[in-house]
């Protein structure tokens, strides 16, 4: 053992020593060296590459709202690494004196790398069998930024894995091989930035444990100050942990090494060391040493939670803004990418939610629809749109937002209900009669009228006889029921409508084509949850289709737009970190029906509120459309609403099980069904009063 560290000892020294000479060499190039033996080891230092892309550094990304009065308020910030940039004078003086001081007294002298720290360290290798210290601030800063670049490297696959744990060791590796090349970059760094933007970078980039990165964000996280508000012994405890991040952060109070019941004496050891270092460089005076080196470690833990849970109410459009980023071609050719762009990349993104909206909807589903139920797992969204821009601009949910498994109670989803499967929601909801409205359109398309009449008897159709070019003919017969008596006989398209009787909308799609009636509704950019077709069998035109709820408000919003539908948007701005403004995913519209079949069909929309299945719904000076739906069983109940300035549908159901809506009575003594009118009428006149609407034209 003593002659394999005696050897170890030789060795190591004799690369010190050419390193020495290697530094010198590259520090001042006039400099004379004679000897084979250090010229070749020259040579070999000068093929090293001297050039290090340092690249920005991750940031983290905060998703914003709009409050009343115009402002932007912070719902969700997302981040790989907890790091808060700063300048250097943003940063007290006795955290730059401490970072020194603990980590490269000789920082301001050398021209990249410290010798005497070099041979210290290679000593201490060889006598120990591992290479140790001897690193200086540059050199440490070059150490982090390759870090940084290993471990944004994605690593889903095995192939990316082996990849990035490959890039790790290279720059991590105990070997002579990676410290000379280590020095030969941190020398680069020297010859490219000044001593002040080389401290500033490595205040911002070193780790002070766990997720908490730079100066400023530990300053906040450890002690809830900022880094130039820092003392000297705040200073210096923070910087004792960048010796040890594991061991020596302070916010263990249990560890038995480092812990609050110990005063974290191993932290403190390492600050008082620190101090003293200070004094004895004359960075500290004695008062202000005899001041810092009595005072006890005493963090005060201010975490940065990230993620959307911290949103609230909001938490689940913050989640649909978060996904759009992530399914978007726009910023990465795939998820990897994105994900790790979203994480990093220091994103302000300003979203179109309205706070005013928001809160107001989420106060009215609290009040109308319980998070837990014995009686029924219910569910229930009220989710808007801006016509004409597709603007989102309320989003609300009666669960708890969570993405944690230990969240198991029934308060609790990580299903947005709201929206697509591929944007976090479910798998939709049957839809029922709001579905109508798009064999409404094409039948006004085809040239019929509201005025026209259809029989609405009771009859059974042979599947066949209905017309489907989209994948017909269907087999076997059906037999459509109404949901109330009365509604037979002759009725026209305008009362089928008002009272939404089904036997009636069987009529008039059996006059027309099954798959035009689909295209109709796809025109309006509806489509189901999950991405599959739209059914076309005579039943959907009924509503079976499972859909989105902020689908069916995109598509009421497309009527009451002149027949114009803008797809959803939820993103108005997005700023990089350096100020730029990148560009937002857009809305796309398009005409899904003329301007007169819009008008027509506003008409007769505008009668479901007046005299129809949603009769004193509108409580604005402004007009207003609307469709009710209501699935078989009672399962799913739906109301759909629009002006001119806002368009939000309202859902409520079973997310699992099949409880009937309208026997029981959740709140209110009120069965859901019979509560829908209340719930949109409470939601579309605040929505109104702010976005208001104009008159829809005569048709």
């Amino acid at each position: 053992m003593i002659v394999k560290r005696l050897g170890a000892l030789a060795a190591f020294v004799a690369m010190s020593a050419i390193a020495g000479l290697l530094i010198a060499a590259t520090a001042v190039p006039g400099v004379l060296l004679a000897g084979t033996t250090a010229s070749s080891g020259i040579h070999v230092f000068q093929s090293l590459p001297e050039y290090l892309e340092i690249g920005p550094l991750a940031q983290p990304t905060t998703i914003y709202a709009t409050q009343a009065d115009g402002s932007a308020r912070a719902l969700a910030t997302f981040y790989w690494q907890n790091r808060l940039p700063a300048r250097l004078d943003q940063i007290s003086q006795a955290a730059r004196d401490a970072a020194v001081a603990a980590e490269d007294p000789r920082f301001f002298q050398h021209g990249g790398t410290d010798l005497q720290g070099t041979l210290r360290g290679a000593l201490a290798t060889a006598l120990g069998g591992r290479v140790q210290g001897g690193s200086s601030i540059t050199q440490q800063y070059v150490k982090n930024v390759l870090l940084q670049k290993c471990e944004a490297l994605p690593s889903q696959t095995a192939a990316q894995k082996a990849t990035a744990q490959s890039c790790l060791n290279d720059a991590t590796g105990v070997n002579p091989e990676r410290k000379l090349r280590e020095i030969r970059l941190a020398i680069g760094v020297e010859k490219r930035y000044t001593k002040d933007q080389i401290l500033q970078s490595y205040l911002n980039i070193v780790g002070f444990g766990g997720t908490v990165y730079g100066i400023e964000a530990a300053a906040h996280y450890y002690f809830g100050t900022t880094a130039a508000a820092l003392t000297p012994a705040q200073a210096a405890s923070l910087l004792a942990i960048v010796n040890q991040p594991a061991a020596l952060k302070i916010d263990m109070p249990d560890s038995p090494d480092n812990g609050a019941a110990n005063g974290y004496a191993r932290n403190r050891q390492r600050r008082d060391y620190i101090l003293r270092k200070m004094l004895d460089t004359h960075r500290l005076t004695e008062d202000q040493y005899r001041s810092a080196i009595v005072t006890p470690v005493r963090p005060r833990i201010t975490p940065t939670v990230r993620g959307c849970k911290v949103a609230a109410g909001s938490a689940y459009f913050c989640d649909y803004v978060q996904r759009v980023f992530l399914n978007d071609p726009a910023f990465g050719p795939d998820v990897d990418t994105r994900t790790a762009r979203f994480n990093r990349g220091g994103f302000s993104i300003y979203t179109t939610l309205d706070l005013d909206l928001q809160q107001r909807a989420e106060s009215i589903l609290a009040e109308w629809v319980p998070k837990t139920y014995a009686k029924a797992d219910l569910g229930a969204v009220l989710v808007g749109v801006q016509p004409g821009t597709g603007r989102v601009l309320y989003m609300a949910q009666n669960k708890d937002y969570t993405q944690d498994p230990a969240d198991t109670g029934a308060g609790f989803s990580a299903v947005n209900f709201a929206t697509d499967q591929d944007f976090g929601g479910s798998r939709g909801f049957q839809v029922g009669s709001t579905y109508k409205v798009f064999t409404l359109a094409q039948w006004l398309t085809d040239g019929h009228s509201l005025a026209e009449t259809v029989n609405a008897d009771y009859r059974t159709y042979r599947q066949s006889s209905f017309t489907d070019t989209c994948g017909g003919p269907w087999t076997g017969t059906y037999r459509p029921s109404n949901d109330s008596s009365g509604e037979t006989g002759r009725r026209s398209a305008l009362q089928a409508t008002a009272l939404s009787i089904n036997t009636a909308f069987i009529a008039m799609a059996h006059q027309l084509d099954l798959c035009a009636i689909r295209r109709r509704a796809q025109a309006f950019d509806v489509h189901t949850a999950t991405g599959t077709p739209l059914a076309t069998n005579p039943s959907s035109v009924l509503g079976t289709n499972t859909i989105a709820p902020l689908t069916m408000a995109t598509a009421f919003a497309g009527i009451a737009n002149h027949g114009v539908t803008c797809t959803p948007v939820a993103i108005d701005r997005i700023v990089d970190r350096d100020g730029d403004d990148v560009a937002p995913p857009q809305s796309t519209c398009r005409e899904s029906v003329t301007p007169k079949v819009a008008r027509t069909m506003a008409d007769a929309l505008q009668a479901v509120t007046r005299w129809g299945t949603a009769a004193n719904l509108n409580h604005t000076s402004s007009d207003m459309l609307a469709k009710t739906g209501t699935t078989d069983g009672n399962e799913q109940i739906w109301l759909v609403a629009a002006t001119t300035g806002v368009a939000g549908a309202y859902w409520v159901g079973n997310v699992s099980g099949h409880a009937d809506m309208r026997r029981i009575r959740p709140t209110h003594g009120t069965p859901p069904a019979s509560a829908r009118v209340s719930v949109m009428r409470a939601m579309m006149s605040f929505a109104v009063d702010k976005y208001g609407g104009e008159s829809f034209d005569a048709p």
